[in-house]
Order: structure tokens, then C-alpha cells, then sequence
């Protein structure tokens, strides 16, 4: 399992984040995250972060070709070691430009993992998300309520609704989602093994079923 090369798909709100790093961690795999990148190749001040930093810094994406140079970089670092690449690709482009970074480093994606889950179960589930803004603790109005409503736990400070869990906005994020990382669906199912996993329900369970799918 440790030679496994992996690519986590799903939309805005699926758990994407949590459950790569459960499973990446589950089987020994090298949870390899766009933002972890980033900031650890900015903190580096490595070339590419460096250049990162600067697009960064006036609130502007990182272009694909650094986002891409940062991924061959990891890869490469970790030889025949297996992997899970988080938040990459979203677009087509960018799928086939890692198709051709992979051909280059001789590596192939073994799996393509689909977190599947219904737009209006997504809109529910962000738009019931709330936060502290003092301590970061994160809330959910249906499935993990505070003690004392609208109330942090932790440190008792009112809890917040952020700006991308308003309605409008979430549902603005599924419609890219749709227009811009959908049509992935096909091109890897096409090209590699995909699997899609129910999304919705417990989050053991749900890793559960990535685990079996992965072994």
C-alpha cells in the first residue's frame, strides 16, 4: 500500500480535507495537501515559494505552473513512496498538465477517489457551520451543536457564520464546482480506476469505505 498514488475528488464541503488526512495517515500514505504546499514552501523561502508568496500576498491565485513545479517537487522527493494529492487537479488543465508532470517522473495515478455527495446536502451542511472567532473551535447547528446555543464550548465567545457558508456564496463555490472540476468525473474515469464513496453519514464510515476501496 505504501507505493499507492491517489487522487481525492469532491466538491466544496465534502470533507475532502478530513478524510485525506485519516486515510493518508491510515495507510502510511504522504498526504500531500495545494495549501500545506504553499505554506510550507513559502516558510521555506524556496524559489517557487517565493514567487507563490508574492501572487499570495495580493490576495491573487497561484498560477498553475508553481502550483504544479511545488507538486513535481514533493513527488519527487518521495521517490516510489505512495501518495494522496488533496485540492489538485480542479480543472481540466490542470489534469493533464499533472498527467504530463507524472509521465515525467515515471509515476502513474493508481486510484481516483470521488467523495460524492448531493448539492442541497452541501448547502446544509456549510451553511449550519459555525466558528469561534477567538479560538478557531468549529460547530455545526444540526450534527455537532454547542452546550449553550450560539455559545463556543471552549471559551464562551458568540459563535460566526464566515462569509463562504452563507447560502449564496456556497452555492455559488457548487456551481464552479460543477462548471470547472465535474467534467473530471469522466476524464479519470476514462483513464483510471475511479471509485465513488457516499459522502453523507459518519465520518468513520465513510473512511471505512475509502480504506476498502484503496486496498
Amino acid at each position: 500500500m505504501a507505493g499507492k498514488r491517489v487522487v481525492l475528488l469532491g466538491p466544496p464541503g465534502s470533507g475532502k480535507g478530513t478524510q485525506a488526512a485519516r486515510v493518508a495517515g491510515d495507510l502510511d500514505m504522504k498526504h500531500i495537501s495545494t495549501g500545506d504546499l504553499l505554506r510550507e514552501a513559502v516558510k521555506a523561502g524556496s524559489d517557487l515559494g517565493k514567487k507563490a508568496e508574492g501572487y499570495m500576498k495580493k490576495g491573487a491565485l497561484v498560477p498553475d505552473e508553481i502550483m504544479l513545479g511545488l507538486i513535481e517537487e514533493e513527488l519527487s522527493a518521495l521517490g516510489g513512496g505512495g501518495w494522496l494529492l488533496d485540492g489538485f487537479p480542479r480543472t481540466m488543465r490542470q489534469a493533464e498538465d499533472l498527467s504530463r508532470v507524472l509521465e515525467r517522473l515515471g509515476q502513474d495515478i493508481d486510484r481516483v477517489i470521488l467523495i460524492d455527495v448531493a448539492p442541497e446536502v452541501i448547502v446544509n451542511r456549510l451553511t449550519s457551520r459555525r466558528v469561534c472567532p477567538k479560538c478557531n473551535a468549529v460547530y455545526n447547528t444540526e450534527s455537532n451543536p454547542p452546550e449553550t446555543e450560539g455559545r463556543c464550548d471552549e471559551c464562551g465567545a458568540a459563535l460566526v457564520q464566515r462569509p463562504d457558508d452563507e447560502e449564496e456564496t456556497v452555492r455559488r463555490r457548487l456551481e464552479v464546482y460543477e462548471e470547472q472540476t465535474a467534467p473530471l468525473i469522466d476524464y479519470y474515469g476514462t483513464h483510471d480506476d475511479l471509485v465513488k464513496v457516499r459522502g453523507a453519514g459518519d465520518i468513520d464510515e465513510i473512511n471505512a469505505e475509502i480504506v476498502r476501496a484503496l486496498r
